[in-house]
């Protein structure tokens, strides 16, 4: 069995990896973790981040030799080995301001769409991502805002809403937006329709009520995505916080719209709210439960690396146990300032650029999602396990290649020694003070 830890201690990181054998149990009753194969759950499909304006710009700034040391830490196989990227539809918060790939309301046959804007710094850097990889990465595709003239307040910013005679018109543009992608090589296998549509920002924003949302999908959206033909790029729903998430999709879903939708989004910025996940999986088996954005926001959250790392683990253990089948973070490179940003709403991401002097940095939370995105692979499903205490949270995992991956976080100031116990053997796991330990046990 293979063993990963990773502890943080006055200001300073260290990783561990080492190989122990798994023994004959001859009956560990105490400190015991159960590991089930046999019991499966869902089926995961990756990790990933968004690859914005702000992340291609600031990519942008680096050498070509870091350029290649990040790609290699986020898509290489030494490193994150993200396989899912989330893009925006038009300018998003982070893009160096707004924009739209049509501003002439008068251009119903969108003779001069463009993706200029996408093509300066975003499309590079989801193509070098995906030459890094050696393989299609799969994006999801979200609108913050549709054009100016096609909303209600008559500006991309603070909220306003789609205009019921631009429906047609909009759900046709996201589909040439999803059609240009594909030209350029990329697999677009999901969109959402709308990000946070509960929200008024002071940044590109639209709201949609759950029936907005429902009759947009039925009667607009899922005609032209058939007559484009483009039904296999997934429907998404909600695209916004986890405590509204099952009210959302108990309005959005119904008879009409149960076989076009094929999952929910959600974002973390409201707490944990790990119960809506489960109540949503339960209530509507089979459909996809993506986290689709969640990160350090300046305006929230201290500078404490550990603190800011234990929570992107807590919550990405919190999602999978509910039953989460996706995870994408949020700006995958931010500038030195946590930008650009088009109205300074500024957040930490888990590699930082400074632009001015070619560096970046690493943050502890990189390490920790990485604890789950290097182990747990695409097709991998969930097993059932068994802890002896609450102090400890854990997930577990079994690959396509039929290896078990244990990941368990101590937030605590207490070292534990845990034994994991599966099929007839175990073995002794030590988990440290303040770390994240993965083990992995192959088939």
């Amino acid at each position: 069995m293979k063993v990963i830890t990773t502890r943080y201690e006055d200001n300073q990181k260290s990783t561990v990896c080492e190989e122990v054998a798994l023994n004959q149990d001859h009956g560990a009753a105490m400190q015991v973790i159960n590991l089930y194969p046999e019991f499966e759950f869902q089926t995961f499909h990756g990790f990933g981040g968004a690859i914005t304006e702000a992340s291609g710009y600031a990519y942008s700034k680096l050498s070509k030799e870091n350029q290649e040391k990040v790609l290699e830490l986020y898509f290489g196989k030494t490193g994150n080995r993200y396989n899912i990227a989330r893009g925006h539809i038009d300018s998003c918060d982070f893009s160096l301001g707004n924009y739209s790939a049509i501003t002439d309301p008068e251009d119903v046959e969108m003779k001069t769409f463009t993706l200029e804007r996408d093509e300066q710094y975003i499309i590079p850097l989801m193509k070098a991502a995906e030459q890094k990889r050696g393989e299609a990465i799969e994006l999801l595709l979200s609108p913050w805002s549709p054009p100016a003239f096609m909303k209600t307040n008559g500006e991309k910013n603070c909220g306003g809403k789609l205009k019921p005679e631009f429906r047609g018109f909009w759900a046709e543009y996201i589909c040439r937006y999803i059609k240009e992608y594909q030209k350029r090589g990329f697999f677009v296998s999901w969109i959402t329709i709308q990000n946070e549509p509960n929200a008024v920002q002071k940044w590109d924003s639209c709201l949609y009520t759950a029936e907005d949302e429902k009759v947009f999908i039925r009667d607009f959206l899922y005609p032209a995505m058939i007559k484009n033909e483009l039904t296999d790029v997934k429907i998404t729903i909600w695209d916004h916080n986890k405590e509204r998430m099952y009210e959302r999709a108990k309005v959005t879903i119904d008879q009409d719209t149960i076989s076009m939708i094929d999952g929910v989004a959600y974002h973390w910025y409201t707490g944990d709210h790990f119960e809506a996940i489960k109540i949503t999986a339960e209530s509507f088996p089979g459909k996809e439960l993506i986290f689709t954005e969640g990160c350090v926001e300046y305006s929230r959250f201290g500078t404490n690396q550990l603190q800011n790392a234990q929570m992107y683990a807590h919550d990405i253990m919190g999602n999978l146990n509910a039953g989460m089948t996706a995870s994408i973070d949020w700006n995958i490179l931010l500038d030195e300032k946590g930008g650009p940003n088009h109205v300074e709403n500024y957040c930490d991401a888990p590699i930082m650029i400074n632009t001015k002097e070619d560096t970046f940095e690493v943050k502890l939370s990189f390490d920790y999602i990485g604890h789950f995105s290097r182990y747990i692979h695409k097709g991998a499903k969930r097993i059932g396990l068994t802890k002896y205490t609450n102090e400890l949270e854990m997930t577990a995992f079994k690959n396509t290649d039929g290896s078990i991956v244990l990941v368990v976080l101590n937030r605590n100031e207490q070292d534990y020694n845990t034994v994991i116990r599966m099929e007839g053997k175990s073995v002794g796991l030590a988990v440290p003070k303040s770390s994240i330990v993965t083990a992995v046990i192959e088939s």
